[in-house]
């Protein structure tokens, strides 16, 4: 009977829904199958577990800033393929990818926000383009963000997300972290305050350069922190050693060895951040009044 006289003879078809994407996730560490709202409603955290997800740019600046306070800048700046580089893959492709994942055409974001009144110079990684690495384009937003914040004398918040510099600009990548870091003399020299938050993952050339170089570091939960991960290391020592290395590089281990300052879980890093502002900008000459 085809559908028409099924229609007719009162004969129902059942119309099968399917299940939305991304309705339920798991968690790697305790193996929970979560709701994907509940995680959201808890900044991307395990209910379970306290295990941090990794989540959007856009939303993590949503946790962190007042409400509609963020104006993004140097969005002209954007990623190219100056090399012609192919791997597996054509560099200009996997900039078209991340594009499309992100809607970015870089992978950090940085402009000016509040927090609790506070203006902030803002700078983001988002890992969802090609792992938040750093690149030509990437490190032109940054030197632009810090520059606005030496000229309207604005404090630092960098929030690093990312694999490290990007291998497909070769030395044009590289470069991009003395150049960070020449920048960011500089607002040292002007007596600005630059806090620098950690998340899961902070590696290779970001964590060697300036990830680590805040006045105030500050790690989230377990945070994979370090200079080579598992992928490098792992075919050339055992099991045991791997392990330690997998234990060296997390958070906790790091604020033992004193290369952060504290650990905040995401869900308390607004608080935080405003308090260490309330108490630091006041104390300092020049500061950025609150508004």
């Amino acid at each position: 009977m085809n559908w028409f006289d099924r229609l007719k003879s009162g004969i129902q078809t059942l119309v099968r829904r399917t299940m939305p994407d991304n309705l339920w996730i798991k968690c790697e560490r305790c193996h929970q199958t979560l709701y994907s709202k509940q995680v959201r409603q808890a900044f991307g955290i395990c209910p379970h577990c306290g295990a941090h997800f990794r989540i959007g740019y856009r939303e993590y600046l949503d946790h962190i800033l007042d409400e509609g306070s963020f104006s993004e800048i140097a969005t002209e700046v954007k990623s190219a393929d100056p090399l012609q580089f192919e791997d597996r893959k054509r560099y200009a492709d996997r900039i078209r990818e991340g594009r499309k994942a992100t809607g970015m055409d870089a992978a950090v974001s940085v402009g000016i926000g509040k927090i609790d009144g506070w203006r902030v110079g803002v700078g983001i990684h988002e890992p969802a383009f090609i792992m938040g690495t750093l690149s030509s384009a990437e490190g032109e937003r940054f030197c632009r963000l810090i520059d606005r914040c030496i000229t309207e004398r604005l404090p630092l918040l960098l929030i690093c997300r990312s694999g490290g510099a990007r291998m497909q600009e070769s030395a044009l990548s590289l470069m991009q972290l003395a150049k960070i870091n020449a920048r960011l003399a500089r607002f040292a020299d002007e007596g600005l305050l630059f806090i620098s938050i950690l998340t899961d993952p902070t590696t290779a050339g970001v964590s060697a350069s300036y990830a680590l170089i805040g006045d105030i570091n500050i790690a989230e939960p377990n945070a994979l922190i370090g200079f080579t991960g598992e992928r490098i290391t792992g075919s050339s020592v055992g099991e045991e050693e791997l392990e330690a290395l997998r234990r060296a590089q997390r958070a906790e281990k790091v604020l033992e060895h004193g290369f952060v300052d504290m650990i905040v879980p995401r869900n308390e890093m607004r608080q935080t951040l405003a308090r260490l502002y309330s108490l630091l900008l006041n104390s300092r000459s020049g500061a950025e009044v609150r508004v």
